[in-house]
């Protein structure tokens, strides 16, 4: 495998039309998952990925891994729980960032949640080039936390450990243990971290950019810091820091762009690929997610992604994108080496 990704998937209900839950007559049907989504991603991409996560007995837990599946993701190594449900969660059509926009999860006990370091294949997610993995995990419960303690910890074997922090500050709270202590430790561990700006502000009080961000994370090989509109950076052991400008997008939805920016980079960065290039693979795929409505969406052909990722600093920099722009570009245009990939 290029990427394991290991994490919880949840059925997402999205209302048919504006407004309060409360209002909203029906509900379309899809999924919802940041590792998954990574996942997903990387695989419409042509990449070889695997989920390993939980779900429960149900008919949830079947669509999930039914349509987990559809994008080419291996999902032979997702178990099923015969006690606990799948998570399911519902949310408004409003933007997160406004007060109308309301989101109703139902993942306490979920199946994902029981996972531990006893109940995994470690054999299976040690099997990838990357093993992606991501805070929300270690909030679900204890042993999903031990578990990640072990996955992040150093050992035999270990591949190339990226982790997304994805701090929810409401996932944690009434837990034993102190939330952003434990993502600043997990962290620590990774290889590959990225983090937002905002992130470190709320979680660790770090304030001042990426380069404080990294001076209280030294330990990463490479640290990727999202800074929001303006576009991320990245700082790498040995080399100096390297800051790319995110991309003019007309947003149909402000829904999956982070994890859409992970599978960007972590592409590029299994291609070999420079700072600069995998930065860009990161906002164009971002790009792709922000002008479609849902959380996932396919991506441009590989082609048509390395074009955008050569334009000099200008082109970059005056280049917009809307919806449809991933069709520009016909799929068989694609070089026949990329094509085997």
């Amino acid at each position: 495998m290029d990427v394991v990704a290991l994490g919880e998937s949840m059925v997402t209900f999205l209302p048919s039309r504006a407004g309060r839950l409360a209002d909203v007559p029906s509900f379309d049907r899809g999924i919802g998952g940041a590792e998954s989504n990574v996942a997903c991603a990387l695989a419409a991409a042509g990449h070889r990925t695997r989920w390993v996560s939980r779900v429960g007995a149900d008919g949830f837990g079947d669509h999930l891994v039914e349509a987990i599946a559809r994008y080419g993701v291996d999902t032979r190594c997702v178990g099923r729980d015969p006690h606990r449900p799948t998570g399911i969660y519902f949310r408004t059509a409003d933007d997160r960032d406004t007060d109308a926009h309301e989101v109703l999860y139902y993942r306490a006990g979920s199946a994902a949640s029981a996972m531990a370091p006893r109940s995994v294949d470690r054999d299976a997610l040690d099997a990838g080039r990357i093993l992606h993995l991501s805070g929300i995990t270690a909030a679900l419960s204890a042993d999903c936390l031990a578990l990640l303690r072990e996955l992040t910890a150093p050992r035999p074997g270990r591949p190339l450990v990226s982790f997304d922090v994805n701090y929810r500050p409401g996932l944690w709270s009434g837990a034993a243990v102190e939330g952003p202590r434990v993502l600043l430790d997990l962290a620590r561990g990774a290889d590959l971290v990225f983090v937002g700006e905002d992130e470190a502000a709320d979680a660790w009080g770090v304030t001042g950019g990426p380069d404080a961000i990294r001076a209280a994370l030294p330990e990463p090989a490479t640290l990727v810091v999202k800074q929001g509109s303006r576009g991320a950076t990245i700082h790498t052991h040995g080399e100096p820091a390297v800051f790319q400008a995110a991309l003019k997008v007309d947003v149909v939805a402000p829904v999956g762009a982070g994890d859409a920016f992970a599978a960007g980079f972590l592409s590029a960065t299994l291609r070999g690929l420079t700072a600069e290039q995998r930065l860009r693979h990161g906002h164009l795929m971002a790009a792709a997610a922000l002008t479609v409505p849902g959380d996932l969406a396919t991506p441009p052909a590989r082609a048509h992604t390395d074009r955008l990722a050569a334009l000099d600093a200008h082109a970059w920099g005056t280049l917009r994108l809307g919806p449809g722009w991933t069709d520009g570009v016909p799929r068989n245009t694609e070089a026949k080496e990329e094509a085997r990939t």
